[in-house]
Parts: C-alpha cells; sequence; structure tokens
C-alpha cells in the first residue's frame, strides 16, 4: 500500500511500471539469486543481475536516483526530485538486491552523487560514466575500527601530498562494495591537515583499488551474512600514491562534501527499509490467513490482529517522515533539511525491525530460516541503525535542532 499522493503521471507510469518488473523478473528469482550466489566462487558477479539489467534500461527504469540539486543540467539521471524518486526506491527495497538491476544500489548511488556534484570532467569522464552505466561499482572507505567512526573528526587516515601524488596511509573496515570484482574505485576519506580547525582537517580522494598497496584483509560478517558478491571489506592503505588530480573538490573540504553525499545517501536507505517493513507486513498477512493455530486461523487471534494493525500504523508514519524530508531536501537544501534527514534515520530501521520482528512471530521457525526474506531483513535493518550513524547520533541532532529553533543556547551556564 505505497502511497504516491497526487504525483506527476511521469511518476504514477515508472511506479506501475517498475512494480510490474518487481513482479515479472524480481521476486520469481529471489531463490534463483541465492542459488547464483552459493554455488562457485561467491565473490563473482551474479549473472542473474547483468541478465537483468538490459531489460531494466531499456524500460527506462535506470539511474532514477539523481535529483536535480545534483544534476542540474539533467546529464546523469532521470531529472527526479528526492519526493518524486522516494516511492521508486521504496519498491525497489523489497527484495535487497534488487536495487543493482536499475543501477539505484548502494553505495554507488551516494559515490555518483557525489562525482557528479564535486567531480571534475577528467573524474566524471574516468569514474562517473562507467558507475552511470552499470560497468563497475565503487566503495566508500570512511569507518575505522580503531576509533569512534560515528564522530568523523576521529577518523586518523592519512594523506600526504608528496610533489604530484598523493600518499595514502590507513585502516579502514565497512568498506561496502569492495567485494566485489568490479569494485573499480573507491573514495577514501582522510586527513590533509591534523593541524586545521577540526572540521578541514579531513579531504576526500578516489582511490582505484587496483592501487599498489591496496589490499583487502578480510570480508566481514553481517549476523552471519557476508552479503557476496557485495560484501564489506576490512582494508589496508600501505604507502599508496595517486595523482593529485583524484582529490575531490579539494583539501579539507571533505565534511563539505560527506553532507552532500549523507542526505541523499541516508533518506534512500529509509526509503529501502520502508518498502521491507511493508513486504514483511505483507507476508505477515499472509501467513496468519492461511496457518492455523489452537483451532482457528493466526488471524483470528486478537495478538496477531494487533500485531497487524501496529504495523500498519507505524508504516505510514515512517512514510509520512521519510517523504516529508525528502520535501525539505528538494526545497530548502539538505543542509537546512538535516533535522527531519536524522529523524528519519532514527525511525525508519527501528519500525521496520519493529514490523519484521513481528512477522517473524507469526511465521514461527520459518521466519528465521533461509525459506523467507525476513531474518536477512532484520539483520540489514538493524546494521543501519550503525552503518549510517547510530540512533543517538541522529536523535542529538533533532534535538539541537529543535532548540535552536526555540532559541535556546546550548554554550550558556
Amino acid at each position: 500500500m505505497t502511497a504516491i499522493f497526487d504525483t506527476s503521471p511521469r511518476i504514477r507510469d515508472l511506479h506501475a511500471r517498475l512494480t510490474a518488473f518487481m513482479d515479472e523478473h524480481i521476486y520469481p528469482n529471489e531463490a534463483e539469486f541465492h542459488r547464483q550466489v552459493n554455488e562457485g566462487n561467491r565473490w563473482e558477479h551474479v549473472q542473474l543481475i547483468e541478465d537483468l539489467k538490459p531489460k531494466a534500461r531499456a524500460q527506462g527504469l535506470w539511474n532514477l536516483f539523481l535529483p536535480p540539486a545534483s544534476d542540474p543540467q539533467g546529464r546523469f539521471g532521470a531529472g527526479l526530485s528526492n519526493l518524486e524518486y522516494a516511492p521508486l526506491c521504496e519498491v525497489m527495497g523489497r527484495v535487497w538486491w534488487a536495487p543493482e538491476v536499475f543501477n539505484c544500489n548502494a553505495p554507488d548511488t551516494g559515490n555518483m552523487e557525489v562525482l557528479a556534484r564535486y567531480g571534475t570532467p577528467e573524474q566524471q569522464e574516468r569514474w562517473l560514466l562507467p558507475l552511470l552505466n552499470g560497468e563497475i561499482r565503487s566503495a566508500f572507505s570512511m569507518t575505522e575500527p580503531e576509533v569512534a567512526s560515528s564522530d568523523a573528526t576521529n577518523i586518523q587516515g592519512s594523506i600526504q601530498r608528496d610533489g604530484d601524488e598523493y600518499v595514502i596511509n590507513a585502516r579502514k573496515w565497512w568498506t561496502s562494495g569492495a567485494g566485489d570484482p568490479r569494485c573499480a574505485v573507491s573514495i577514501f576519506m582522510g586527513k590533509t591537515d591534523p593541524g586545521a580547525e577540526r572540521h578541514l582537517q579531513q579531504s576526500m580522494i578516489l582511490v582505484p583499488m587496483a592501487t599498489p598497496g591496496v589490499t583487502t584483509e578480510r570480508m566481514l560478517t553481517v549476523f552471519g551474512y557476508d552479503d557476496a558478491p557485495h560484501g564489506h571489506a576490512e582494508m589496508t592503505f600501505r604507502d599508496v600514491r595517486v595523482p593529485t588530480a583524484n582529490i575531490l573538490l579539494g583539501e579539507g573540504r571533505g565534511f563539505e562534501i560527506a553532507q552532500g553525499r549523507l542526505g541523499p545517501g541516508r533518506i534512500h536507505h529509509c526509503m529501502r527499509l520502508i518498502g521491507q517493513a511493508e513486504r514483511a507486513l505483507e507476508l505477515m498477512v499472509e501467513r496468519a490467513g492461511g496457518r492455523v493455530a489452537f483451532g482457528k486461523p493466526l488471524a483470528a487471534h486478537q495478538h496477531v490482529r494487533e500485531a497487524i494493525a501496529h504495523s500498519r500504523m507505524e508504516i505510514d508514519q515512517a512514510r509520512l517522515l521519510t517523504l516529508q524530508a525528502a520535501h525539505m531536501m528538494d526545497t530548502v537544501g539538505n543542509k537546512a533539511a538535516r533535522g527531519q534527514i536524522a529523524a528519519i534515520k532514527v525511525v525508519a530501521p527501528n519500525v521496520a525491525l519493529r514490523v519484521i520482528d513481528r512477522a517473524i512471530q507469526v511465521f514461527g521457525g520459518a521466519g528465521v530460516s533461509q525459506d523467507t526474506p525476513l531474518a536477512m531483513m532484520y539483520a540489514q535493518a538493524r546494521t543501519l541503525r550503525l552503518a549510517d550513524g547510530p540512533d543517538i547520533v541522529h536523535t542529538e541532532t533533532v534535538a539541537k535542532e529543535e532548540l535552536r529553533a526555540r532559541g535556546v543556547d546550548l554554550r550558556r551556564q
């Protein structure tokens, strides 16, 4: 029951065609996807996805994510606003691997947005265009195991200039996408000037994955899932040399870029989570109507009906908050919408977790097995309460925005 309100005929058409594509090509192939991943080398591309990409592109269901603020000339994406993209992203998010079929998958969408907003023409030619064509994949290297990376000022990775090159040294982890053999480049965040003002110390730079000194130490699991062939890597960068032309926007501009990247990237995760919660509710209702316990259908038990009712109400509330944040990003900009973005980053994964957990409970043992997508959904939703920043960081932002709006000065004693 995806609410798309009074959207344009174009968005209604895209929504209908995207839903039909999911019905025809995605849901029937969920078991086939896992079969292909699990046979042979898990860290190879999945042929099913490669076969579906041309079909999606031929139907115009491709690169839907770039808003006009990031692509004002309409050179790269479909020209949809964040608000217009929201219901489409929700549909794609119902199956965790589906967004790649439409070239709308993380972390590539965030990286493409960075390159579209801040990349030089040469950087766009080398990296953005192949990403837009789905020919390569990318990663984002920020989090470090030695420091609390929820405070990005703690990042210690070093980016030191040496003539016409930068020398990079760091240990990173949770570099999502690095396991994919098609991952050709990572956006690396590190310090170019440790002595500068704390928000001007960091820079972002493009590091080709084949550069000498870039080593994948191990692939990390998420609640036991390795997310192959996408994956999340722990990596070392030892005396990695890249040209100075690879710096993004300039030295000391890392936080500025992060603000531009994290707004859209974060809200895309929220949109996809709403889709997962919606699907979990559908599965719950289907199970409740067809399963009998204690002499009557599960749907006849009051506690099951309460689970269904609370799930419906919570999903719709989360969706409205997501749409509000998207609307503000479109109208007043990502920085001004930071409070709304932070709020939905807390609400969306927590709502998804509650709904998925209720569905698991209704399914019983099947709910935690590989026979339903619920266990993986739960793991992903729980992870996103960390991956885009812990809840407490976002609640702090919401509170500070509220206090600031009412004239409360936190600096006064």
